[in-house]
C-alpha cells in the first residue's frame, strides 16, 4: 500500500488552533442554540417515549447528541486515530444489516427504573433498529452499546473436567469430548444516568459531575456547562455476560441460577499467573453455570473490564513489586495497595447490580463469589441470594493464598476457618530470588 503523505501547512500552529477553536465548538452551554439535544427521557415504559442515545457529532438536523462523551467506549480514541490517519471517513454510517440480537430478550419491568438501572442503556442492543425512523427524520446517528451473539468456548480446564467426569458431554451444552462450551453472549457498554449514578453514590448529581470534569482533566466540558444533558458514556471498559443454557430461563425465579461476577485479571484469566486465583476462580465459575445448565436450571458469569480492582494493570504491577521486595505478607497485602493507590479497591459495586436488573434475575441459587462487596451490592438493590460458595482449597494456587488469606480476614466470606490478624503474619508468598 501506498503511504500516505504526511499533512502539511503553510500557517504556523497558532494559526492553525485558532481556525480549530473557530469551526469545532470547544464546548456548548445550556441553552445554546446551536445544540438542541434530540429529546431523551431516562425511565420511560417505550423506546420511542424514551428516545434514543445519541453519542455522535454527525448529523446536520436541528436536533444534535443527548449524550456526552462518544459511542464505542475506551475505543473511541483508536476510531478518532482512524479517522486522522485518513483510514476511516467520519461520515460513514454502519450497515447493521444481518447485525441483531443472536436472542430476543424480553423487555421487563426494570428496563424503564430509574432506580434499578442508572449505568446501563436497558434498550442499547435494539437501538439501529428501533430508532431507525428517529435517526432519519432528524438526521442523527445513533449506535448500539449492546450487543447479543452466540458462541462456543473452548478451555483447556473444561477439557479437563470432561475427561475427570465433572462435567458430562450432553450435546447441548458441553457439546463434545473437547470440552467445547456452547454460550450466549452479551457486549455492554456502559452508559450512565448521572441523576442515577450520584445517587447511588450518596453524592448530589454537582459533585459527580465536577469530579469526571477535574479527573479527566477537563476532557468533557459539557460536564459542568450542559446541566440539561444527563447522560455520559464513560470512557472505561465495559462487561460482558456469558450465559449457559436458555437465556430465557434466567429471568424464571422458578429455575436455579448458578452465577459469578468476575473482574478481569489479564495476567491471571489470559496467561495464568499464578500469584492470585483468579483464572482459578473463573474457570470453577464457568464449570459450576454450565453444570447447573445440564440440571435444568440457568448459568451466567459476567465478566466486568475493572483490572486490577479498577485501579489499572500498571498500579497493579507496581504493588507487585511493592509485595515482593518488603516479604508478600497477607497483613501487608492491602496496606501495599493503599500506599500506592490511596485506596485498596475502586471497583465500586454500586452499579454492578444494573446488568442482573437488565437481565431480570430476582434470586441467585448459587453465587459463585466469597466477595463480601459483591455480596451486599446485590443484596441491597433486591436480589436475594440462596447459598454463596467459595473457591475450593485445593484451586488456590501457593503463591495466591496470601491473597485469600487477607480478603477472608477483611470480610470475603469463606465456610472453612476465620483467619485472624496474628495468622495473617504467618501467611507468605514468594520473594522476587524465588522467581526464576
Amino acid at each position: 500500500m501506498k503511504e500516505k503523505p504526511i499533512f502539511q501547512s503553510s500557517k504556523s500552529l497558532d494559526q492553525q488552533f485558532a481556525e480549530l477553536s473557530q469551526d469545532i465548538p470547544l464546548t456548548t452551554y445550556y441553552n445554546d442554540p446551536q445544540v438542541k439535544p434530540l429529546p431523551l427521557q431516562w425511565g420511560a415504559s417505550e423506546p420511542t417515549a424514551r428516545g434514543p442515545v445519541v453519542a455522535s457529532r454527525n448529523g446536520n438536523g436541528v436536533y444534535k447528541h443527548n449524550a456526552i462523551g462518544s459511542y464505542q467506549g475506551c475505543y473511541n480514541i483508536y476510531h478518532a486515530l482512524a479517522v486522522a490517519s485518513h483510514q476511516l471517513d467520519p461520515t460513514y454510517k454502519a450497515d447493521y444489516t444481518n447485525a441483531h440480537p443472536a436472542h430476543n430478550f424480553k423487555q421487563l419491568d426494570q428496563w424503564s427504573s430509574k432506580e434499578k438501572i442508572v449505568s446501563i442503556d436497558p434498550f442499547g442492543h435494539l437501538a439501529p433498529w428501533c430508532f431507525a425512523k428517529t435517526a432519519e427524520s432528524n438526521d442523527v446517528e445513533i449506535k448500539p452499546t449492546i450487543s447479543i451473539t452466540k458462541a462456543h468456548l473452548q478451555l483447556t480446564e473444561m477439557e479437563q473436567y470432561v475427561k475427570q467426569g465433572e462435567l458430562t458431554v450432553d450435546g447441548k451444552v458441553v457439546v463434545n469430548e473437547a470440552g467445547d462450551i456452547a454460550v450466549s453472549k452479551l457486549a455492554v457498554d456502559p452508559v450512565w444516568y448521572l441523576p442515577g449514578v450520584a445517587k447511588r453514590f450518596g453524592i448530589s448529581e454537582i459533585e459527580l459531575r465536577r469530579a469526571l470534569f477535574n479527573d479527566t482533566c477537563g476532557m468533557y466540558p459539557e460536564l459542568i456547562t450542559r446541566p440539561d444533558i444527563k447522560v455520559f458514556l464513560p470512557p472505561i471498559g465495559g462487561l460482558t455476560v456469558y450465559i449457559f443454557g436458555n437465556p430465557d430461563d434466567i429471568a424464571n425465579p422458578d429455575k436455579k441460577l448458578a452465577l459469578r461476577v468476575h473482574d478481569s485479571c489479564g495476567g491471571s484469566d489470559v496467561f495464568g499467573s499464578d500469584i492470585c486465583t483468579c483464572r482459578p476462580y473463573l474457570m470453577f465459575g464457568i464449570k459450576e453455570a454450565a453444570k447447573q445448565a445440564q440440571q435444568g436450571g440457568v448459568g451466567a458469569v459476567i465478566y466486568f473490564q475493572k483490572e486490577g480492582r479498577a485501579l489499572g494493570e500498571v498500579t497493579k504491577y507496581l504493588v507487585y513489586n511493592a509485595r515482593k521486595r518488603g516479604g508478600d505478607t497477607a497483613a501487608e497485602y492491602f496496606k501495599r495497595t493503599e500506599c500506592i493507590a490511596g485506596v485498596r479497591d475502586m471497583r465500586f459495586q454500586q452499579l454492578m447490580p444494573d446488568i442482573l436488573h437488565w437481565l431480570g434475575i430476582t434470586k441467585i441459587d448459587r453465587m459463585l463469589s466469597m466477595s463480601n462487596m459483591k455480596y451486599d451490592a446485590i443484596v441491597e438493590s433486591g436480589i436475594e441470594i440462596i447459598e454463596r460458595v467459595p473457591i475450593p482449597e485445593d484451586m488456590i494456587p501457593a503463591d495466591g493464598q496470601v491473597e485469600i488469606d487477607a480478603k477472608i480476614q477483611a470480610g470475603y466470606f469463606t465456610t472453612g476457618h476465620q483467619i485472624t490478624k496474628e495468622e495473617l503474619k504467618n501467611t507468605k508468598g514468594r520473594d522476587y530470588s524465588d522467581l526464576k
